[in-house]
């Protein structure tokens, strides 16, 4: 049996991808008797005060990311604001070595944030980009990348480590020196046999102005939809709001954004999901064997890739941001969507990193994350 330990908690809020799959961790961390403490900042640390709001939570630094207001524009403009982001890593790495000291803290799990790592104790870096796609910059940003992840004492993958896997080249290396472990896919949802209430429902999240972009784009576009949609904005506010217009071939029900055990029902009530092709939620449609629609946040290589290899393999349709239209829908039908992996995750193992033993654990995690079932192939 482990000692209970205090671990920090600490996603990347970029968008909510990041936050939301650190919930089935929190869950897990709590449930194997440890004492979870949450760090981040702007939407990511109020949607994990909303869904713990009993934890100790701080706010850290922010990155201050947002997306460039054209796509090509997205790799320069990543480039302009990284002095930002150093700068912001910085204050970071000061505010963790302060929260472990002040709480007695005894490990790290970081979801993305670089600087959320302080060496007197267990670090880990969860993660799905081993390799980051940026263009014809791949190499480069992949290899400033994996310098940053070997400084964690492990890697932990939401994917599972053979194939058929989900994050194709993303996630998979060829060689590597570093401690990784595959979680197999991470959700906070379960599959669930409800009756289907809504014939669409439209999932947003990421950073701005895209996610604005869309929604505008989406609100004139689905008027001519037939059907009932649900429409979840991801704007994650002090308040619920929900609205509701009713147009000539359905209705549409707004919602700024919807909790844990709401969005699990919502989209086990929903017959089809169009939402971005992010990662995260790539996990969740899976888990819940959606067949969907996606469109890629312009200019990101990463929704690019997963929304081009899901497409490829018969999976799920994409389009562009730019030239999607209602029509395009229709497309869904011709694909299978998304399965699930039935891959068996030995928590206890993953934790005992935090205890002085974590060797011998990802020998273990990694014989576990093989998938028992899937239709997904690289």
């Amino acid at each position: 049996m482990q000692s209970s330990k205090r671990i920090l908690v600490a996603p990347l809020n970029w968008g909510l991808g990041h936050a939301t799959r650190c919930i089935p961790i929190i869950h897990e961390l709590l449930a194997h008797g440890h004492q979870p403490f949450i760090a981040s900042d702007g939407v990511a640390l109020t949607l994990l005060k909303k869904e713990f709001p009993e934890l100790p939570a701080f706010e850290l630094s922010s990155y201050n990311i947002s997306y460039a207001e054209k796509g090509k524009n997205f790799k320069i403009k990543m480039i302009w604001d990284s002095p930002k982001v150093l700068k912001a890593m910085a204050k970071e790495k000061k505010e963790v070595k302060r929260l472990v000291k002040e709480h007695g803290l005894n490990g790290i799990i970081s979801d993305n944030r670089l600087g959320a790592y302080y060496k007197k104790v267990p670090c880990v870096f969860i993660t799905h980009q081993l390799n980051v796609l940026s263009g014809n910059t791949t190499w480069m940003s992949s290899k400033a990348h994996q310098k940053i992840i070997k400084k964690f004492d492990a890697c932990w993958v939401p994917d599972v480590q053979d194939k058929p896997n989900l994050t194709g080249k993303l996630g998979h290396l060829k060689k590597s020196k570093l401690n990784i472990a595959y979680l197999g896919p991470l959700s906070r949802f379960e599959k669930k046999e409800l009756p289907l209430i809504y014939d669409l429902m439209v999932l947003l999240s990421g950073p701005e102005p895209q996610r604005t972009f869309l929604e505008e784009k989406l609100l004139s576009e689905l008027r001519g939809f037939e059907g009932n949609i649900l429409f979840v904005k991801g704007k994650i506010e002090d308040e619920q709001v929900r609205e509701e217009i009713w147009t000539s071939n359905g209705n549409i029900i707004h919602y700024n954004f919807m909790k844990s055990a709401e969005l699990e029902e919502a989209l086990n009530q929903s017959k089809q999901v169009l939402c971005r092709s992010g990662y995260t939620t790539v996990m969740d449609l899976a888990k819940l064997e959606k067949k969907a629609f996606f469109i890629p946040t312009p200019g990101q290589y990463e929704q690019e890739y997963l929304a081009k290899r899901m497409q490829k393999q018969g999976l799920v349709p994409f389009s562009s941001q730019e030239d999607f239209c209602l029509n395009d829908l229709s497309r869904i039908v011709d694909f299978k969507g998304l399965t699930q992996f039935e891959s068996q995750t030995d928590y206890s193992a993953l934790f005992s990193v935090f205890c002085g033993t974590g060797a011998v654990a990802f020998s273990r995690v990694k014989e576990n994350s093989e998938p028992t079932s899937t239709s997904l192939s690289t």
